[in-house]
C-alpha cells in the first residue's frame, strides 16, 4: 500500500513520482500540497490551539505526513509495510516531529480495525487508488474515517498522461491499450491496477457521498519540460514552477497531468462515523 512524469514521462517516474518528489522536497511545492496547507490553515483558524487530526492511508515513509506534522498536525499514518513505517519514524525524528506522527500497520481494506470512524479532520489517500483491489471500497473506507465536515484528499495516476507519454515515445500499442482498457492499463505487466481520468475520479468521490471541492492536475506540464531546460538553474526552475502553477487549474490541460488530485468534503450534517454506500 505504500506504493506509489524531458521528453515523455516514463512508467518508472509515474509509479515512483511521489517518492522522487519527496526526496527532492518537491511535495511541499506542488498543487496538491497548496490545497492541503490551505485546509490545515482553515482547521487551525476554526479551532485555535487544537492540532488538526490527519489520517494518511498508505502514507509509506512520510512524504506527506512529515510536512503536515511540521505544520502542527497530529498525523496517523496507516501502511501495510513495516519497512515503510520504520522509515517514516526515522524521517519524523530527523525532522523533529516524531511526537506528532504516529505509525500504524494496517490496510485500507480493514481500516476500521485500526482507526475509529469519524476520527480525522483531514484524510489522505495518495498513491492509493491505483494499487488497491477495489477503489470504491477504498474511498468508502476513507470517508468513514473522516469526521463530519472533514476533507478527503486523493492523489492518483492520470490515465491520459500515460497515453500521451507512450505515443510520444513511439510505444503505440501500449498507448492504444491504455486508451481502450477499462482500467487504463497497458497490459498484464503493468505495475498499476488502474489509471483514472478526471470524470471517473469525480464519480468515485461523489458516489461515496463526498462533495467534490477540488479537482486539479498535479504535474501538468513540469514532466514534459526537457531536462536541459529544467536543469538550467534557479531562473529556469522558477519559470517551470510558475508555468505549472498556471496550468494546474486549466481544465483542458488537467487530463494531461501525471497525477490527478481531488478533495471531497464530508457533509457537515453527517453524524460522525455514519455508514457510506459501498459496493
Amino acid at each position: 500500500m505504500s506504493q506509489r512524469m524531458a521528453a515523455a514521462p516514463t512508467e518508472r517516474s509515474e509509479t515512483g513520482s511521489e517518492t522522487e518528489r519527496a526526496r527532492s522536497g518537491a511535495v511541499t511545492g506542488g498543487a496538491a500540497w497548496r490545497v492541503l496547507a490551505a485546509e490545515v490553515a482553515r482547521l487551525r483558524a476554526t479551532r485555535p490551539g487544537a492540532a488538526p487530526r490527519v489520517l494518511d492511508v498508505g502514507g509509506g515513509s512520510g512524504a506527506w505526513a512529515v510536512p503536515l506534522g511540521a505544520l502542527g498536525c497530529a498525523v496517523t499514518v496507516v501502511d501495510s509495510s513495516p519497512n515503510a513505517l520504520a522509515a517514516l519514524q526515522r524521517r519524523a525524528r530527523d525532522a523533529g516531529v516524531h511526537d506528532r506522527v504516529r505509525a500504524v500497520q494496517g490496510d485500507v481494506d480493514a481500516l476500521g480495525d485500526v482507526v475509529p470512524a469519524g476520527s480525522a479532520d483531514l484524510v489522505l489517500g495518495h498513491g492509493l487508488l491505483e494499487v488497491v483491489d477495489d477503489p470504491v471500497r477504498a474511498v468508502a473506507a476513507l470517508t468513514v474515517a473522516a469526521d463530519a465536515g472533514a476533507a478527503v484528499s486523493v492523489l492518483t495516476a492520470g490515465r491520459y498522461a500515460a497515453v500521451l507519454s507512450r505515443t510520444v515515445a513511439g510505444r503505440l500499442a501500449e498507448a492504444r491499450t491504455l486508451l481502450t482498457d477499462p482500467d487504463g492499463r497497458f497490459g498484464p505487466d503493468d505495475a498499476l491496477r488502474r489509471r483514472l481520468g478526471a470524470d471517473a475520479l469525480r464519480e468515485l468521490l461523489a458516489d461515496a457521498g463526498l462533495r467534490v471541492e477540488v479537482l486539479q492536475g498535479d504535474g501538468v506540464l513540469e514532466g514534459w519540460v526537457p531536462g536541459a531546460t529544467r536543469d538550467g538553474g534557479p531562473s529556469a526552475a522558477r519559470a517551470v514552477a510558475e508555468l505549472e502553477e498556471l496550468a494546474t487549474g486549466v481544465t483542458p490541460l488537467r487530463e494531461l497531468a501525471a497525477r490527478l488530485h481531488a478533495v471531497g468534503r464530508v457533509p457537515a450534517s453527517r453524524p460522525a462515523g455514519a455508514t457510506v454506500r459501498s459496493t
